[in-house]
């Protein structure tokens, strides 16, 4: 193990600050990042770029702003608590209600991991012509023998290499292209509802702030806890994780931000809609060249394993609260969520006509479901029972619950629009 983490849960070690420090801390949040530039977020974000420009910039925004709050949170009831979001719902809430919310949440991961598989298979299609079906299969088996062999600690340095692919892939891109700018700097802090653009808002958002994400930080923040009966170093952790968070959730806002600048930028501008991931790999060889249609394969097929492997991470971590269990890729009960989440998600795509809007769909089932998961989860923070001295002061709740009226009330203009 790194001598950066050499120290992990030594009762007698008391930790001094200083810049190296932060790095112990780094991580989780990178995790959660995966799982907001994942593929369901590219087919959102193209298709928002494509078909309204710069104008739908200010989700991502809000969404990142809400995403940013919303982890901090989560991430304080796993440090406080030593619980995930699910072990505490199980234990803390009463049965009915919890078996409702994990099982909807269970069937997020699903949608979840449905996205990330599809797109991994897409870029297979891509760049080698295997078949979606078969691709599906085989990035599956990939992320499963990786989930049942690793330890979490390999399987986060894999995913930071990812996600860094991933950021270098999208600022080569942004480079060949021509951006407007001051249009882009509007439509990041104007928001505005072009007609027929509700599913796209709400996948975007479902596409940010999603439901399994928040399971997952309340459990991957746990691997960075030290002795949690000592105050100061609780105090500590809170801390560097706040710092976590803001840290990744603004590389994730980056990377997302760029998607929709541009497909604005090139298939905006020539009145081009992108209805496939692959029309728009070959849509951007003669508009930006040939290594830029190769660049964004390779990044979504790193985008795809990476997010499958959280998905699956986040579908154990919330199968086993359900038991009242932590994340353990020893126990049954994980395993079983593991695969829940993925082989289902497999079984669905064998069903799928039309990729794309099947990427677009899920994105938008997981903006349905987050309202029970905020709810509950504010619920869980600001109780003296579950967290004690750290729960949510009344601003803090005041907020979240204004964050979950928020998505409340975008997903009834999604079910109103349905009607127009």
């Amino acid at each position: 193990m790194f001598k950066a983490f050499r120290h992990i849960d030594n009762k007698s070690y008391r930790p001094v600050f200083g810049a190296s420090d932060i790095f112990k801390f780094i991580g989780p949040g990178l995790l959660v990042t995966v799982g907001f530039i994942d593929p369901g977020n590219w087919a959102s974000n193209l298709a928002a770029g494509s078909n309204f420009g710069y104008s739908l910039l200010w989700m991502v925004t809000l969404s990142t702003i809400m995403l940013i709050l919303l982890q901090h949170n989560v991430a304080h009831l796993g440090i406080a608590t030593g619980l995930c979001l699910s072990e505490a719902a199980a234990i803390h809430l009463k049965p009915v209600y919890s078996k409702f919310v994990l099982g909807s949440a269970m069937l997020a991961s699903v949608s979840t991991s449905l996205a990330e598989i599809l797109g991994g298979s897409i870029a297979l299609n891509m760049l080698f012509d295997v078949p979606i079906r078969a691709g599906a299969v085989l990035v599956t088996i990939f992320v499963l023998i990786m989930l049942f062999t690793n330890s979490y600690r390999v399987i986060e340095k894999w995913i930071i290499g990812f996600v860094s692919i991933i950021g270098l892939s999208f600022l080569y891109e942004l480079s060949l292209v021509d951006i407007n700018w001051n249009s882009a700097l509007v439509g990041w802090v104007t928001p505005s509802f072009p007609e027929n653009s509700m599913l796209i808002i709400m996948s975007v958002l479902g596409a940010v702030v999603m439901p399994h994400n928040l399971f997952l930080h309340s459990e991957i923040i746990q691997s960075r806890q030290w002795n949690l009966k000592d105050e100061k170093i609780i105090n500590k952790q809170l801390k560097y994780e706040f710092f976590d968070t803001l840290f990744s959730m603004l590389i994730g806002w980056a990377i997302n931000s760029a998607m929709i600048l541009l497909a604005a930028a090139t298939f905006f501008e020539t009145k081009t809609p992108v209805t496939e991931l692959q029309q728009a790999n070959h849509l951007l060889t003669p508009l930006v060249g040939k290594n830029a249609s190769v660049v964004f394969a390779v990044a979504l097929l790193f985008s795809g394993i990476s997010s499958t492997l959280t998905s699956g991470m986040a579908g154990a971590s919330i199968f086993a609260g359900m038991y009242k269990e932590p994340y353990d890729m020893k126990d049954n009960h994980s395993r079983l969520g593991v695969l829940i989440s993925l082989v289902l998600a497999v079984c669905v795509i064998f069903f799928i006509s039309d990729p794309f809007q099947g990427l677009i769909v899920s994105q938008m089932l997981l903006s349905v479901q987050l309202p029970f998961t905020i709810f509950t989860q504010v619920r869980l923070t600001s109780s003296e029972k579950v967290m004690g001295k750290y729960k949510n002061s009344t601003l803090s709740k005041i907020v979240l619950y204004l964050l979950g009226s928020i998505v409340t009330i975008l997903n009834v203009m999604l079910f109103v629009s349905f009607f127009r």
